[in-house]
């Protein structure tokens, strides 16, 4: 094992893998090209909401995982560096459609099979809290497992823990090209195939900071703890530009609609961004195939938030104990022909 562990990039998972390294008494240096967070980590979102649980698999195995250690995890990072990365449990609530009523009862089912007691879903027709959207089946569904974390405030977390635990981190420079772990993002996918998709957020004045989260026909609506809330995300596989335009406003005048407790809170920031998509949708994590030295933690895609504690103890495991434990489903492999 090297004396020094360099990693390469200073978003999400760039920074949980340095810390888990840290924290556990490696000599660590990160390097982010820009600055901590800047790319699709400095968004406004931050739902850490778990996959639906039908048709469980690894992937919804490990996040799941990575949920439910999530309060543990975060609270060491408050704890190391003084700084809150706005994480608390309080749940969610969706609108169920009409005509769904027969397949949320199944849903329900099957998370009393793969979730803690505690964290199963439940259907209601009083749903509780200023932020309740409309429900066509006038039927909403209430989980008590989804969280949230403030993105810019975690990344900021973070980076405060690493060097309050002697970690070294350097912004407005690249990583040197020797061993590390690689978390770049978009750039950083081109070996492994996958893409950005752009995604579009924004930061509503309000505070309902003791409600749980919405998720409505796509839209997630994420009150924080520092009086804002969340809107978003657009998802545009086909944009090329990082400008926020009208489906930004769409998304702000539909998520009013849904909820008008948002009134005409004003909008105080808006932000573009490419989440990075792997091939096969999950994260993709561990030695680099034909680069000894090299490890990969990328392809967070809409999931990196929930998913990048996991990311980090799979990897610190691996490379400091030898212990591998990493899915299958989440090697990184190299494209044909590359």
């Amino acid at each position: 094992m090297a004396s020094e562990i360099t990693v390469a990039g200073g978003g999400i998972f760039g920074l949980a893998c340095a810390w888990e390294l840290t924290r556990r008494g490696q000599k660590v240096r990160l390097f982010e090209a820009e600055r901590i967070g800047s790319g699709t980590s400095g968004g406004h979102v931050g739902a850490l909401a778990p996959h639906s649980p039908e048709n469980w698999n690894a992937k919804k195995q490990v996040q799941l995982d990575a949920l439910i250690a999530a309060a543990d995890w975060w609270a060491g990072v408050k704890a190391a560096g003084g700084a809150d990365p706005g994480y608390i449990r309080l749940g969610r609530l969706q609108p169920v459609p009409e005509g769904a009523e027969a397949r949320m009862a199944e849903r329900v089912e099957a998370a009393r099979t793969n979730w803690p007691d505690w964290a199963g879903l439940e259907l209601t027709d009083a749903p509780l809290g200023a932020l309740v959207p409309a429900s066509p089946s006038g039927l909403w569904l209430v989980d008590r497992l989804t969280a949230r974390v403030s993105p810019r405030r975690a990344c900021a977390a973070l980076a405060a823990a690493i060097r309050a635990q002697g970690g070294e981190i350097i912004e407005g420079q690249a990583a040197p090209d020797a061993p590390a772990i690689w978390a770049t993002g978009v750039a950083g996918l081109a070996p492994f195939g996958g893409n950005g998709v752009k995604g579009q957020s924004a930061l509503l004045a309000l505070d309902l900071s003791a409600e749980q989260q919405v998720f409505a026909d796509g839209l997630h609506i994420v009150p924080h703890a520092d009086g804002t809330v969340a809107i978003g995300s657009t998802s545009e596989r086909d944009a090329t530009d990082l400008a926020t335009d009208g489906q930004l406003e769409a998304l702000i005048e539909k998520a009013r609609a849904m909820c008008p407790v948002l009134g005409d809170a004003p909008v105080i920031d808006r932000w573009a961004g490419f989440r990075p998509r792997a091939l096969s949708r999950a994260p993709l994590v561990g030695a680099w195939p034909g680069r000894p030295g090299h490890y990969v933690a990328n392809g967070g895609f809409k999931i990196g938030l929930a998913m990048a504690p996991a990311v980090a103890v799979m990897l610190a495991d691996l490379i400091v104990e030898g212990h591998d434990r990493i899915p299958d489903g989440f090697r990184p492999e190299l494209r044909a022909g590359d």
